[in-house]
């Protein structure tokens, strides 16, 4: 064959089949020197010339590849016009969505629980609303998104999650001022007075539906970051290191909510009304911290962060030469339909997309590790929404303290665990095959350490709620609040602010400890309580004396807990880089980006939108105490540990369990191509991860250009 000539900017590179794309000129001895070919361009002809089932390079010839908006392109701007360059901008924004969406949310559930008298499911359904954004959105901007301009979808995706953070933290500026009743308004024996009914039932749970809105646009907006900024980094960076680029990315998106857990915690230690002098402390279960302030910060940042994500063009400079690069591993169907997809015009019409979801439905690996995802982000889900809660009933925390110790577990075990996902799958050179037996690997691991929840905290003893206040068992389980020490007093069970006696023993409020006078402790600004007629003197010569706020809890079992807590959390993680990998490698590289975003619409469906809901309702059905808001049910007060903690492992064995048997079935179905695929076949312009260097054998030899 003659030598064709060099005719426009990027590497070329010859083969005995005509191929259909142009041949930009190289930089000096770089593509010959890597596998001993000349450099080459096809001739016009040729590229008009069809294929014979083999590579078709689209042509790139003016295409703007130049980093800007519109005509303002400035030189400056190009040092970022680089994979790395596009791979901090997503890194930022999908920090910024972890920690709005899974940590700042995660974190303040309890506070907006207590200010807006919510129920733990419907907190639960404001959670799940981002998920019912991303199902209603995902197979539009998959699709569409996936064959256009991806930068721009990325771009407006963020800006709209900023706005969805902005009206999130709205209802703190549309609402009246946090009237909690302090130790001083509760009073003593003889002094409880409540707000009238009229005043005290109010209509602030109405406020869940803008939390919802805000959440639904968290959602619209995040839809395109983890579908087509997945696949814009797999184009543009070489396919062995695209695993280790994908965790990078989501390990930014992981250290994000651990992030929001920690600000988020620091930000509940200030009060809601900031500039208001009140005199009870963050441990005191009627304290709301500034909840809000942390989406007003994470609000504006997406707004700017999403500018230079705009300016990307739809495909980097150089980015091209890395489809020669591919080695297919799509799963093979027994009537070789795949092969359609194969077609650079596939999927650039709405007449495709049926035919689109047929292909993905006839494969059963994909299937399954969609469906093994949806087990696992059930878990995940549930978990990251109501840890807190958890961590906060079972060692006796503040809700601050509890976000923070949870996001001491999630920056080590969630971040590491998905960065040392992708590490070892690039580390080992894994196939597909070899990926999904490292998912199932992990996830029979963490199936294992899940068992750590058939232990559990005993609650501190709380006079009347636990136990009567003689120190017996409750007769039934019932509440009975009112005892002979106390019942001169009046109390009311409106009023709830706990007391920790010097018996050790809680109390439902300094009245219901019969505590007759009220001073303060120099040493941690703690009111403390004197006269306490329920509190044991046995203990204290003179009088009972009461503190305000929680007992603190001494469980032997809590670094036991902790450490398992963190193993599950671990393997459930490391698995997720992983098996998104496979997902990518078991399907045709046109259907990357609608693949994901099916997978998505599957793991949201039956994972992300009722696991927060289920547990919502699981942990409601542990609730010892009830907010009593004059005969209406509020919020929750105090958790039965061991019921919370028999509800948690049950559902993390059935959704292991099924995670398990999702992935063995997928390893078993799953069917490679032949080991004689090579870049001349027909699969190779379908999607593979294999360095070209690996299969330079089935290159043509230079005398046989």
């Amino acid at each position: 064959m003659a030598m064709p000539q060099n005719s426009t900017r990027e590497n070329g590179f010859c083969f005995t089949q005509p191929l259909d794309f142009s041949c930009p000129s190289p930089r000096p001895g770089e593509a010959g020197r890597a596998f001993g070919a000349p450099l080459c361009a096809p001739t016009p002809a040729e590229e008009e010339t069809p294929l014979q089932e083999g590579i078709k390079y689209v042509s790139a010839e003016g295409e703007e590849l130049a980093c800007g908006w519109g005509g303002f392109t400035p030189g400056c701007l190009q040092l970022c016009n680089t994979s790395k360059g596009v791979l901090f901008f997503l890194c930022v924004a999908s920090f910024l969505q972890g920690m709005t969406v899974n940590g700042f949310i995660n974190t303040v559930i309890t506070s907006i629980e207590r200010r807006f008298d919510l129920r733990s499911y419907q907190s639960g359904l404001i959670a799940s609303s981002y998920d019912i954004a991303a199902c209603a959105c995902l197979t539009f901007v998959s699709y569409f998104g996936g064959n256009g301009h991806k930068p721009r979808w990325l771009g407006w995706g963020v800006l709209v999650m900023g706005l969805g953070s902005l009206l999130f933290a709205l209802p703190h500026f549309t609402t009246g001022q946090y009237e909690a009743r302090s130790a001083a308004q509760v009073g003593v024996c003889g002094g409880n007075q409540s707000l009238p009914c009229s005043q005290a039932a109010s209509s602030l749970s109405s406020y869940r539906f803008v939390f919802m809105l805000g959440q639904f646009l968290h959602g619209v907006g995040a839809t395109p970051l983890y579908t087509l900024g997945v696949t814009y980094l797999d184009e543009n960076v070489k396919t062995n290191y695209s695993p280790v680029y994908i965790a990078v990315f989501y390990t930014a998106a992981i250290l994000g909510p651990a992030a929001g857990y920690l600000v988020g915690g620091m930000f509940l230690n200030i009060y809601t009304e900031i500039g208001r002098e009140i005199d009870i402390a963050p441990e005191n279960t009627l304290w709301v911290g500034a909840w809000w302030i942390g989406f007003l910060g994470a609000g504006a940042a997406s707004l700017l962060i999403s500018i230079p994500i705009l300016g990307y063009p739809q495909r980097l400079p150089g980015s091209q030469r890395y489809i020669v690069m591919r080695v297919s591993e799509a799963h093979q169907l027994k009537d070789g339909s795949h092969k359609k997809a194969s077609d650079p015009d596939f999927g650039k019409t709405v007449k495709d997309l049926p035919r689109s979801v047929l292909l993905l439905l006839k494969n059963p690996t994909f299937i399954f590790l969609c469906l093994a995802g949806a087990t696992e982000a059930t878990l995940i889900a549930g978990m990251s929404t109501f840890g807190p809660k958890f961590l906060e009933s079972q060692f006796s925390l503040s809700a601050s303290e509890a976000a923070t110790f949870f996001g001491y577990l999630v920056v080590p075990a969630g971040g590491g665990g998905t960065f040392l996902g992708g590490f070892l799958v690039n580390k080992f050179k894994l196939r597909c095959s070899g990926i999904i037996k490292l998912c199932l690997l992990c996830t029979v691991s963490s199936l294992l350490a899940i068992f750590i929840f058939f232990i559990h905290c005993p609650n501190m003893p709380m006079a009347g709620v636990t136990q009567m206040y003689d120190g017996s068992a409750l007769p039934g389980g019932h509440l009975n609040l009112t005892a002979a020490c106390n019942a001169q007093c009046g109390c009311l069970q409106e009023t709830y602010s706990p007391v920790c006696g010097s018996d050790d023993i809680m109390y439902y409020s300094p009245c219901h400890a019969g505590c007759k006078r009220v001073s303060e402790n120099l040493r941690n600004g703690r009111k403390v309580y004197h006269e306490c007629s329920c509190v044991d003197r046995a203990l204290l010569p003179g009088s009972g004396q009461a503190e305000a706020g929680k007992c603190t809890s001494s469980c032997a079992k809590k670094p036991l807990l902790l450490c398992f807590m963190f193993v599950v959390i671990l393997f459930t993680f490391l698995s997720s880089i992983p098996a998104l990998t496979a997902t990518l490698r078991c399907v045709s590289d046109r259907q990357r980006s609608f693949a994901l975003g099916i997978q998505w619409i599957v793991v949201r469906t039956l994972g992300g939108i009722p696991g927060p809901i289920a547990f919502g309702s699981m942990i409601d059905k542990s609730c010892l105490l009830w907010q009593d808001q004059c005969g209406e049910q509020g919020s929750c007060y105090v958790y039965q540990n061991s019921a919370m903690s028999r509800y948690t492992l049950v559902a993390g064995l059935v959704y292991k369990v099924l995670g398990t048997t999702f992935f063995i079935v997928a390893c078993l179905l799953y069917k490679p191509p032949p080991p004689e695929s090579s870049p001349g076949s027909s699969d190779v312009s379908e999607n593979g991860t294999s360095d070209l260097q690996e299969h330079k054998p089935s290159l043509p030899a230079q005398g046989d250009i």
